[in-house]
C-alpha cells in the first residue's frame, strides 16, 4: 500500500502541492479555504487562468482523498485530510516544489 501512495504523490504537480499547502495553512490560521480562494491563488501564482483548471486540480486531490470538499452554505470548502498532510509532508521533504504566497492568507501566514 505504501508504494501506491508513493506513486500517487510522485505524480502530483505544483498546483496540487500548492492547494495542499494553502489548505493546510488556512486550517492552521482558523480560516476556511474554498474553490474561489483556490482559483484566485492559482491565478495569482500564474498556474491557471480558468476556474475549470482549479476545479480539476481540487477534484483530483479529492479523488485521491488528499482533500475533502464540504458544501458549507453557498461555498465548497477545501479541507486537507490525513493522507493529504502526509503527501504534503513528503513533497516538502523532497523539496519537490517551493511554496508560493496565498492571496487568501496574505498578511496571516508567511
Amino acid at each position: 500500500m505504501g508504494s501506491l501512495f508513493d506513486e500517487q504523490v510522485s505524480h502530483l504537480t505544483e498546483d496540487h502541492f500548492l492547494v495542499l499547502y494553502w489548505a493546510a495553512q488556512s486550517e492552521g490560521a482558523g480560516r476556511r479555504y474554498n474553490i474561489t480562494n483556490c482559483f484566485d491563488d492559482l491565478k495569482y501564482s500564474g498556474l491557471t487562468r480558468t476556474k475549470q483548471t482549479a476545479m480539476a486540480t481540487v477534484a483530483a486531490l479529492d479523488a485521491l482523498r488528499f482533500v475533502e470538499l464540504r458544501d458549507e452554505g453557498n461555498r465548497k470548502n477545501i479541507y486537507i485530510t490525513t493522507h493529504g498532510a502526509k503527501a504534503l509532508r513528503q513533497l516538502v521533504l523532497e523539496k519537490a516544489f517551493s511554496p508560493k504566497p496565498s492571496l487568501h492568507l496574505k498578511g496571516i501566514a508567511s
